[in-house]
């Protein structure tokens, strides 16, 4: 039977014990915002490496938006990553995905100037690179963070989640040099479901964590 974590601070902390000494002089630690960031800031407060977010959103199918054609991963210059096989399915070319991710480019902006005031993303090349999430169910969103991450030159990608399905795991594979996961449920219904306490974590929480790390400027912000 799947474990069922308390909160994301305690899967925080299990992920962390799993992950062990980390070198925080050559590591970054990546959240993906929102759920993220309680999960990491566990294993940064353990490693004392620091912590960046990796801010990804998902592009929709037209009248499909749950069905990801691509996704808008941020970075020092935002990249685009598309699903081929789904565009062409809805007979999209490269160009129409990219003027799709407009809106997906502009709540990236926003969570970066909320949570970080717009601070660029911390450099990662020839460093180890650890993602984390509180957890991953289809991973097409997971995918594209990955592969826009591999483009910034990591010596190495570890994905750290608490939760995940088999085959999704298996799937990328290719896209991290090391997975960590602590359960992998069969069969599998969703995240939350291996979670007593999974309410959703909102703008304040994420910048009040970041605070509590030194990482988010302490200024007042409106939400």
């Amino acid at each position: 039977m799947a474990r069922l974590f308390a909160d994301r601070r305690e899967a925080g902390l299990a992920l962390a014990d799993r992950l062990g000494p980390l070198d925080p002089a050559h590591t970054v630690i990546f959240a993906l915002p929102r759920g993220g960031v309680p999960v990491a800031i566990e294993v940064a407060k353990r490693s004392g490496a620091p912590l960046d977010l990796l801010l990804v959103r998902k592009i929709g199918a037209p009248g499909y938006e749950e069905l990801a054609i691509g996704a808008v991963v941020d970075g020092a210059e935002p990249e685009v990553v598309v699903n081929r096989d789904v565009a062409d399915q809805f007979g999209l070319s490269e160009a129409d995905v990219r003027r799709m991710s407009a809106a997906g480019l502009a709540e990236i902006e926003r969570r970066r100037a909320v949570y970080l005031e717009g601070r660029a993303p911390l450099p990662v090349k020839g460093k180890t690179a650890i993602v984390v999430d509180d957890g991953i169910a289809t991973g097409a969103s997971m995918r594209a963070a990955l592969q826009a991450l591999r483009n910034r030159q990591p010596a190495r990608i570890v994905l750290a989640v608490p939760v995940a399905p088999a085959d999704v795991l298996v799937a990328l594979r290719g896209a991290a040099d090391e997975i960590v996961c602590l359960e992998v449920p069969h069969p599998f219904a969703a995240v939350g479901a291996h979670y007593r306490d999974f309410r959703q974590v909102d703008d304040a929480e994420v910048v009040a964590a970041l605070q509590a790390l030194g990482q988010a400027p302490a200024t007042k912000q409106s939400f």
